[in-house]
């Protein structure tokens, strides 16, 4: 009996660890096997930049797929060592072992559509999953990330490529708590107002997502609500609407088709917000 138990337990044992490896082999299956350099970078003018800060949602939790992985040529990232590549999806690469789907390629492919075909795009990831907005302004190092420290530092290599033209925002599900949430539009205002002092443009555009509207903790519509009425007191932030988006299953991640739609809805709000 005793080595009945005992094989029963092994086969159970390597059963969750295969499953577990298929997961991450489905997770990764797509994800480019090479970087792709830049020939020519074009000069600061021509190049606008945009920096992707927040949470997961912004580092993104989706299945990359190979729609995501087709490169545009006008469209680039930085990668781990501050390289200038070809964006492909994942571009965040703080969080390896989660890295997914984001915004962010979407996101660009849809502004290079309305831009002048002289400009290109530079993407620069700067968003760790489960950081909260007080982690931001304290500058605490989260998955071994000093938050705002890493932003600024990629603002300088954002400045020393190109122009820096907006940052993009999707954050808040951390902060959705009883204690949290009322403070949330007040250090809003105050992460804003310090990133927009390292850009060193006060009316640096800023495009903030909303929470997705599929979790079961009531306080996401309370986020929700002050970053709506923040947008409202701020002429240079614009927001993005969220409520159709789907999830991927799991109540708290945009899947992969959210992904993408909230990147072209993040291209779309800041090309509003320019004169």
């Amino acid at each position: 009996m005793t080595k009945k138990i005992f094989l029963f337990s092994l086969l159970t044992f390597s059963v969750i660890f295969w499953c577990r490896g298929q997961d991450k082999d489905k997770r990764t299956q797509f994800f480019p096997k090479l970087e792709l350099s830049v020939d020519n970078v074009p000069n600061k003018e021509n190049l606008w930049v945009f920096l992707l800060a927040g949470q997961s949602n912004m580092a993104g939790r989706g299945l990359v797929e190979p729609q995501d992985t087709v490169p545009n040529k006008r469209v680039y990232t930085l990668n781990k060592q501050g390289n200038i590549i070809i964006a492909q999806e994942p571009l965040h690469f703080y969080e390896p072992s989660m890295a997914g789907l984001d915004s962010g390629l979407s996101f660009g492919k849809a502004l290079a559509r309305h831009i002048p075909d002289s400009i290109s795009v530079l993407l620069i990831p700067t968003a760790v999953g489960g950081s909260s907005i007080s982690q931001w302004l304290n500058d605490s190092i989260h998955r071994e990330v000093k938050l705002l420290s890493n932003f600024k530092q990629k603002a300088e290599l954002g400045k020393h490529y190109g122009t820096v033209k907006g940052i993009l925002w999707h954050q808040g599900e951390s902060d959705a708590t009883t204690k949290l949430a009322p403070l949330y539009q007040s250090r809003l205002s105050v992460l804003f107002h310090q990133f927009r002092k390292i850009i060193g443009r006060p009316e640096t555009t800023i495009v903030v997502g909303q929470l997705g509207s599929y979790s079961t903790n009531s306080l996401w519509s309370k986020i929700n609500d002050h970053i709506k009425y923040y947008v409202s007191t701020d002429p240079y932030t614009g927001m993005v609407k969220t409520q159709d988006l789907k999830d991927k299953g799991d109540k708290v991640h945009f899947n992969s088709e959210a992904q993408r739609l909230l990147g072209e809805r993040y291209a779309r709000e800041f090309i509003k917000l320019q004169p």
